[in-house]
């Protein structure tokens, strides 16, 4: 009797720990947009754990020159998430409710003014934030932000970047190690676990006219 294929029991740690070192750079670019993070990341296989990995993350965030944190918050502006701005767990989530067409105009200005005075997209983790004030979250964080000096901004997008970074790699993991096959299509490990938690970010958004 022939008997039916079996399915890989190999984790997504497993699965990024024996990824060819071209296609996990790929992967990792997604999670935070410096080549030297995800050179970092590469390099520094295999992870034990989950905790080794995050570990290794942060150590990389740190260790960013100006010109890594350029590259990084270039990809985070030139691949914005869409209409709000907003990401949880990766994805675009639309924000709506009484004001929220207001709110949304008066992001954009402050976007908008940022860029024009950083000379980069805003970033903001917003990992554990709840939805419904999310953009009231976003706009203060911004309008606070607009007051920093350069050298000082610079520091808060970083270490904002990081926090990005770990939550995607996290949400990575769990949910599955994701990566191009050679026919170009993806390959998902299949979720093995509920999500508890919001892992995301704010970059540079459009919003409706």
């Amino acid at each position: 009797m022939r008997l039916p294929p079996q399915r890989s029991e190999a984790t997504p740690l497993h699965r990024l720990n024996s990824a060819s070192p071209a296609e996990l750079q790929g992967v990792l670019l997604t999670c935070c947009g410096s080549r030297r993070w995800a050179r970092s990341i590469v390099a520094h296989r295999p992870y034990p754990d989950l905790e080794s990995l995050l570990a290794a993350a942060d150590e990389a965030g740190y260790d960013l020159t100006d010109e890594d944190l350029a590259e990084a918050l270039t990809r985070e502006s030139s691949t914005g998430p869409g209409y709000g701005g907003l990401l949880w767990d990766g994805r675009p989530t639309a924000v709506s409710g009484p004001g929220t067409l207001a709110a949304h105009t008066a992001l954009r200005a402050a976007h908008a003014a940022y860029e024009s005075r950083f000379g980069y997209a805003f970033v903001l983790c917003v990992d554990g934030v709840r939805e419904e004030e999310a953009l009231g979250h976003v706009l203060a964080a911004i309008r606070t932000r607009l007051g920093n000096e350069a050298e000082r901004e610079r520091a808060v997008a970083a270490e904002e970047l990081r926090r990005i970074a770990r939550g995607r790699l996290l949400r990575l993991v769990r949910e599955g190690f994701i990566m191009v096959t050679s026919d170009g299509k993806t390959d998902k490990e299949p979720e093995k676990t509920q999500k508890t938690t919001h892992h995301g970010c704010v970059s540079s958004p459009s919003v409706p006219d």
